[in-house]
């Protein structure tokens, strides 16, 4: 089953590759030309098209690049004649560490408000926490993140803008990025603590949990020791379907909080038109978002025992 499932990400994953450069291969406008300017001379741009291998069929270009990537070569920026592999390993570990700081947030703050939203059922606390949830989740993430910057930056608790680079120690980057680290813990804290208090629910009207009831347990200790457990499969999926969001979907974040990431880059080459840094970038998401969803079914697969034992 694995194997199958890896077999199906690889496929989905290659067609993805054949949509983002046939994307960009639509753009209208000729690359060479929008590099040099309109006053660029026919021998120039003609010389650029060579030397950008533009002139090959794009079947031979899709290729050429499919297997540069592969190997962990994406070519040169055009903005800045650096290498594309070094423009995004100094991005990816800043995009990484938002990811999992917002992640290491809104999981333990999901599962808690699921858990206690599933024993306290139908009391004001429920009511409260559902609708917090999803107010959080209804407004888009730089309408929440203004809303941060409004209340807790112009206060000057945090700052608005991150800026943080290689010599930055761990306690700054906690401190510069906890408003990014906050918008993005609070649009996805509302799927996970939902999905928790949903999946332990299902479960309380189990058999066994009735005998627990009759046996005198309290019921924080049927939900901890007998539904949560059991209720681990689709919680988990759901984890990581939300950390591959938190990975992928980090771009407007980053823009508006002007955090060194691989969204940051992704914007700042679209507006130079840096065609080959806008593929890398998008192919990066795209595998990130492909293996955790791989992830998703091989845990939720290995925690549900009638999965694992069909007999």
């Amino acid at each position: 089953m694995i194997l199958t499932r890896i077999a199906i990400g690889i496929g989905l994953l290659f067609i993805v590759s054949v949509v983002i450069f046939g994307a960009t291969e639509l753009l209208p406008g000729d690359l060479a030309t929008q590099l040099l300017g309109q006053s660029a001379t026919p021998e120039t741009v003609a010389a650029l098209r060579e030397q950008l291998g533009l002139n090959d069929p794009a079947a031979m270009r899709y290729w050429n690049w499919l297997t540069g990537a592969l190997s962990g070569d994406f070519g040169v920026s055009l903005a800045n004649n650096r290498p594309i592999s070094e423009l995004i390993s100094a991005r990816l570990g800043n995009t990484l560490f938002l990811a999992l700081y917002a992640a290491a947030l809104a999981v333990p703050i999901s599962l808690i408000l699921g858990v206690l939203a599933a024993l306290w059922r139908n009391t004001v606390f429920d009511r409260v926490a559902n609708a917090g949830a999803l107010s959080a989740i209804s407004f888009p993430e730089f309408f929440v993140a203004y809303i941060l910057i409004l209340w807790l930056a112009q206060t000057g608790l945090f700052p608005s803008m991150v800026r943080i680079n290689p010599t930055t120690t761990f306690v700054d980057r906690i401190y510069m990025s906890f408003l990014p680290a906050l918008t993005l813990t609070l649009v996805v804290t509302a799927h996970m603590m939902r999905m928790t208090r949903a999946a332990i629910i299902n479960l309380m009207a189990s058999p066994y949990i009735e005998m627990a009831r009759l046996k005198g347990m309290s019921p924080l200790r049927i939900v901890l020791r007998h539904a949560l457990p059991n209720a681990l499969a689709p919680i988990i999926n759901v984890i990581a379907l939300n950390l591959a969001y938190l990975i992928t979907g980090v771009v407007v974040v980053e823009v508006v909080f002007v955090y060194p990431g691989l969204g940051q880059l992704m914007v700042d080459s679209v507006s130079n038109r840096d065609i080959a840094v806008v593929q890398a970038v998008a192919l990066i998401f795209a595998a990130a978002y492909v293996a955790l969803n791989l992830l998703a079914d091989v845990l939720s697969t290995i925690t549900n025992p009638r999965l694992m034992h069909r007999r």
